[in-house]
């Protein structure tokens, strides 16, 4: 982790993307600099990274259900919480580490190959069409879930994907879910349950940058098993579990793709982005999982001034926060002197089913 950007807390990993079936110097490209994202699902990369004639040679995707000709290639809005990214859907082999998906459907982001339609463009928000508004040269979204949207394949969802005719007409549509965006991992051959990010503790005050591992799979390796004493917290079916902050109830994640832990405080001051006490306190959070007889466990965590932490221009800190109403989204901080277990949906590891996160 280094200060790339203008942003902190961003986990970077390089990703090797190849025309399908292809090895050969010309057919695949390393991009540096790709945001690991537990809070989202599928290999997004800008055009811009990939250059625009390697990202043309990528097979586009098609077969949209409403299509009537089957044949025009698939675009898809893709929704963050302010933010989303706009590109047509491609097919690659994905390589992170010594692991690939092969024939992976990915998103080309701001490939200008359509226009925007305006349902997208009404969700507002940041456009994720750049370096400078990303922080990074794309997103891998590893997330419980193993396809992005599965509610699209059933329902043609305002702001998600499109069939496009022309460069200028994108029609709103159902996508069969073996031609939606994908989770990688879930696309490997092995150790394709989940996976396992593992990042130092910090000292006070942060620090200029930070090395962690990704590991994939969970309980399939020696070094992925499962401590028989981790805290586990099953999720429902959005993702969320139940975080109680000085005695109220918020539902609840946990995202390596936030910068930051965001939350409800009224009794903390806050400027912008970010809490801003006049000295760094020591709070505390009761997570629970979402099954029942899911046991409580309390998390103590750290909330310091945030724009004193960034005045020294480090590019790792575990005790920034920022204000959020009605949830509790626990960002990369949380992640800081832990090994965060990230189980995908129906996957049967031990006594435990995902999705799940543990620690």
């Amino acid at each position: 982790m280094e200060r790339w950007t203008s942003y902190v807390n961003i986990p970077y990993v390089s990703v090797t993307i190849c025309i399908p079936g292809g090895q050969g110097a010309n057919q695949c490209k390393t991009i540096d600099h790709m945001q690991v994202d537990t809070g989202s699902v599928g290999v997004r990369v800008l055009a811009s990274a990939l250059g625009s004639a390697f990202a043309a040679s990528l097979p586009a995707q098609s077969g949209a259900t409403d299509d009537p000709t089957g044949n025009a290639p698939i675009a898809e809005c893709a929704q963050f919480s302010s933010s989303y990214t706009w590109g047509a859907v491609r097919r690659a082999d994905v390589t992170l580490g010594s692991k690939v998906a092969g024939n992976l459907p990915i998103q080309v982001i701001a490939d200008g190959k359509y226009s925007t339609p305006d349902d997208c463009l009404k969700r507002g928000g940041t456009n994720l069409n750049s370096t400078d508004t990303m922080g990074a040269n794309g997103v891998v979204g590893i997330s419980p879930s193993t396809r992005d949207y599965a509610a699209a394949a059933n329902t043609a969802l305002p702001a998600t994907y499109y069939y496009c005719t022309s460069a200028t007409s994108c029609t709103s549509t159902r996508v069969p879910l073996d031609t939606q965006v994908m989770n990688p991992i879930a696309n490997f051959t092995s150790d394709n349950n989940g996976s396992i990010i593992r990042l130092p503790a910090l000292p006070a005050g942060g620090q200029l940058s930070a090395t962690g591992e990704l590991v994939f799979g969970i309980g399939t390796q020696s070094n992925n098993a499962l401590p028989s004493n981790a805290n586990v917290l099953t999720l429902n079916q959005y993702g969320y579990f139940t975080t109680t902050y000085k005695g109220t109830q918020y539902l609840s994640a946990i995202d390596s793709g936030s910068n930051a832990n965001f939350f409800t405080d009224t009794t903390t001051l806050y400027s912008g982005d970010w809490f801003v006490p006049t000295s760094t306190l020591s709070l505390s959070a009761i997570l629970v999982g979402n099954a029942s007889g899911s046991t409580p466990v309390t998390v103590p965590f750290s909330l310091a001034n945030g724009y004193t932490l960034l005045a020294n221009q480090y590019a790792a800190y575990d005790s920034l926060g920022g204000p959020l109403y009605y949830t509790f989204l626990w960002g990369l901080p949380f992640f800081y002197g832990r090994s965060v277990y990230t189980a995908l949906n129906n996957a049967t590891i031990g006594t435990h089913t995902g999705p799940f996160i543990a620690f």
